[in-house]
């Protein structure tokens, strides 16, 4: 990205972990960069709370260090001593299969003896390496194609399950090639899932797909971030306009009662897509289509984060936590053994569990007033953990519009962001509504923001 004056700053728009880990590139390559967040603080959705020996995050609730990259990024941002790994005490993935929690299977060994899946499914996985590839300009439902290579009860029982965890969503509706790109590019790259995913564990280095937080929640990466910056970052400020003239940026923003506007060589762009939808911009060819970006669906969720004493729980709560198929018609999409991930998240003889509920499937079950939901979850993990008595410990997180749902044909938002950024060099999106819901996807949308805008990448 050329900038038309080097005396002017880079200018980030938006402080949750995109924004903020470009502006930390930014900075550490030397640019002057200015961030706006409209929020008095750091991180967006990322936010972990305490309450006496209480801890729960609102937003997400762990982190993936599936990558080398990322790892390096926590040891350079300073938090490589405050990392704390899921114990082995969350080992166990559990799915619930005819009302009963099955864990999921580790070894080629437990998968032939799971009771997950039939002989018949199990059977059925050996011909999945001799299955067609989909042609490459397909635009398939990751149900379509999981069903197409590995068949149903794999669909039913684990895929469907796992996106309900991770986007709140239903696998009819998704689209393989955005919501699941990895998935895609093994069939088109070797022809098969199972090919794929033995080349690439034989070459991969680095993290094995660690999951992690810190001692005081995940919280502590968007602070870390934001500390660095110091008064880079700019909180309570609301960006209503960006314009491009005479070779440069400029914002106009508000915030403490004061208005200004200022010029900057270029803007990056890291707000959810409904905030962004809202901001004008001007002389910014084919901007005119980003209000569009309201239109990407994005399901109600709420999670209920409850405490109980040990005794009161019959399960060993030895595990990740559990993740409920659609086929169950249960109320939940899954529950987290909070307290068995990491250390610190319940008091002496209390466990923490979190509760989701909504989602594509049942929206309006996230829309139910408090002490319906909470009713609901208490009967659910009565039902599913042998859960008694009055909890000991309550909050509920409301998210009336929680993830960002990469359905079919979300291509049609993908060509937007592109079409602007190809007529106005110096203008660049990134976030989860561009390059992937995790909190490690949005770092390396940050990353790659920060490489366009000082010239090493597109």
């Amino acid at each position: 990205m050329a900038s038309p004056s080097s005396s002017l700053p880079l200018a980030v728009i938006g402080a949750g972990i995109t924004g903020l880990t470009a502006a930390w590139h930014l900075q550490r390559a030397g640019r002057p960069v200015v961030v706006f967040e409209a929020a008095p603080g750091p991180g967006g959705v990322v936010a972990s709370i305490h309450d006496g020996e209480w801890l729960w995050e609102s937003g997400p609730n762990t982190m993936l260090e599936g990558t080398a990259e990322v790892a390096a990024f926590i040891d350079a941002v300073g938090l490589g001593s405050r990392r704390i790994y899921a114990g082995d005490q969350a080992k166990n993935r559990y799915i619930v299969r005819d009302g009963r929690l099955v864990a999921m299977p580790t070894s080629p060994v437990g998968f032939v003896t799971t009771p997950m899946f039939s002989l018949g499914a199990k059977l059925g996985l050996l011909g999945e390496p001799w299955r067609p590839r989909a042609p490459a300009d397909a635009e398939e439902s990751v149900a379509d194609f999981v069903v197409r290579r590995l068949g149903r009860e794999f669909l039913d029982y684990a895929v469907n399950p796992f996106v309900g965890g991770v986007y709140a969503g239903d696998p009819r509706r998704l689209s393989v090639r955005h919501g699941f790109p990895k998935l895609f590019n093994l069939e088109q790259e070797h022809g098969s899932l199972i090919r794929g995913a033995l080349k690439r564990r034989n070459t991969s280095g680095g993290p094995k797909g660690r999951i992690f937080s810190f001692p005081d929640g995940l919280v502590e990466l968007p602070r870390a971030l934001a500390a660095s910056l110091g008064p880079a970052v700019r909180f309570g400020t609301r960006v209503s306009t960006i314009r491009h003239a005479d070779g440069a940026w400029e914002i106009r923003s508000a915030g403490d009662a004061t208005a200004r506007a200022e010029r900057f060589a270029g803007v990056l762009c890291a707000l959810p897509a409904d905030a962004l939808a809202k901001v004008r911009f001007e002389n910014v060819p084919g901007a005119e289509r980003l209000p569009e970006l309201a239109e990407i669906e994005h399901p109600a969720v709420t999670s209920v984060f409850t405490g109980h004493r040990r005794a009161d729980v019959a399960h060993p709560l030895d595990g990740f936590g559990l993740l409920m198929p659609e086929v169950e018609r249960r109320r939940v999409l899954g529950v987290l053994f909070s307290s068995s991930l990491f250390p610190g998240r319940a008091p002496a003889g209390h466990v923490a569990l979190t509760t989701f509920v909504g989602g594509v499937r049942a929206p309006q079950l996230a829309l139910l007033d408090d002490e319906a939901i909470l009713r609901l979850v208490r009967e659910e993990l009565s039902a599913l953990l042998g859960v008694r008595g009055e909890p000991a410990f309550v909050h509920l997180q409301r998210w009336p519009r929680a993830i960002p749902q990469y359905t079919l044909g979300y291509g049609r938002f993908k060509k937007i962001f592109a079409d602007v950024e190809a007529g106005s060099p110096g203008l660049r999106f990134g976030g989860n509504a561009r390059d992937g819901i995790s909190l490690a996807n949005c770092i390396e949308s940050g990353r790659r923001l920060a490489l366009a805008a000082t010239g090493g990448g597109s």
